[in-house]
């Protein structure tokens, strides 16, 4: 990777008029996050891979629910250990600056939150509520639910003892309306996107920086493995940690 190629990439954020980042799982690994897609992901593991769909399949939670906690503990439940990678730290800073209006995420870690972003729309849906899929208003925060995963044991409803699912999209269900919406309302507005640690086959998420492209935008990816959308980008490089590690000493 050149200097110059670095250089044009920093000056395309600061000229844009509306900067967006769209950021997918591949940005969390630099963090110790195993992702699903990747090159050493959840779905080249042998040992895992059978397991990873189920783990989020709905209707497989609603029969067991034990098989979501015991595979996805090692992913979700220790973020207070887990640091924000040097990934997460550039697109705080860019926000800070007035550089950086918004961050699309498909992902469920809150590494955004914890590195400072603010403007962080998880299209996924996120980890800080857990609800009763029979007990209308019942929920428990991130933090309670954490502590009793930590014992050994599951969240369950206080009203009818069933195992509270976490407020993420599991395979099977829509995405949080409300999160999708204003994500492409950020998508049709932004002359530059970012796409960034994201594989762009899991939809309807994967179609948002094509919306920005259908509306005149440009995209920039970095990724460590080709997208559908390579061809159409104005810059492409395929190591997170190298380019952003780079694009920080021009902040």
């Amino acid at each position: 990777m050149s200097g110059a190629g670095i250089k044009e990439l920093y000056d395309k954020i600061t000229q844009a008029k509306y900067l967006t980042a769209f950021t997918g799982a591949g940005i969390s690994t630099l963090s110790g996050i195993r992702d699903f897609r990747g090159k050493d992901g959840l779905y080249k593991d042998p040992s895992l891979s059978k397991y990873a769909e189920k783990m989020f399949d709905i209707e497989y939670f609603k029969k067991d629910p034990s098989l979501y906690y015991k595979s996805a503990s090692s992913l979700k439940y220790n973020l207070h250990e887990t640091q924000a990678s040097i990934v997460h730290i550039v697109l705080s800073e860019l926000e800070k600056k007035s550089i950086l209006k918004a961050i699309i995420t498909q992902n469920i870690d809150m590494l955004h939150q914890k590195a400072g972003s603010t403007k962080v729309i998880e299209v996924h849906g996120s980890p800080r509520l857990y609800y009763c899929l029979k007990c209308s208003g019942v929920n428990m925060s991130y933090e309670a639910a954490a502590e009793i995963i930590a014992r050994g044991e599951m969240p369950r409803c206080p009203e009818c003892e069933a195992v509270l699912k976490p407020a993420i999209t599991f395979f099977g269900e829509s995405l949080p309306e409300d999160a999708l919406r204003e994500a492409e309302e950020e998508a049709e507005k932004s002359d530059l996107m970012l796409v960034l640690g994201s594989s762009l086959t899991v939809y309807p998420a994967a179609s948002i920086p094509q919306l920005c492209l259908r509306n005149g935008g440009d995209v920039i990816i970095v990724n460590n493995m080709e997208t559908a959308i390579d061809k159409y980008a104005v810059l492409c490089f395929d190591d997170l940690g190298e380019t952003f590690n780079k694009l920080k000493d021009f902040l």
